[in-house]
């Protein structure tokens, strides 16, 4: 049986799940971007502002389109 919620203890579990998720992404890149990203130029900084204000949707694109540029230029 359910309960009164039906599916919403689960469904709410799994966002909940989710989001945890999403979180710990983004804190993982943007220490990375702080710690490893060059200083040279603005690139750090600008980086810095579009993880902050876009969440995991800015870590997902730092993720795909700037760390592995970074990882050929730089090496780490």
């Amino acid at each position: 049986m359910m309960g009164a919620f039906g599916g919403f203890g689960l469904l709410f579990g799994v966002v909940w799940l989710v989001a945890l998720f999403a979180t710990a992404f983004w804190i993982w890149m943007l220490a990375e971007c702080i710690t490893k990203e060059p200083a040279g130029g603005n690139d750090k900084l600008v980086w810095i502002i579009v993880l902050v204000f876009t969440h995991w949707i800015g870590a997902a694109i730092y993720y795909f389109a700037r760390r592995p540029q970074r990882v050929r230029e730089v090496g780490r």
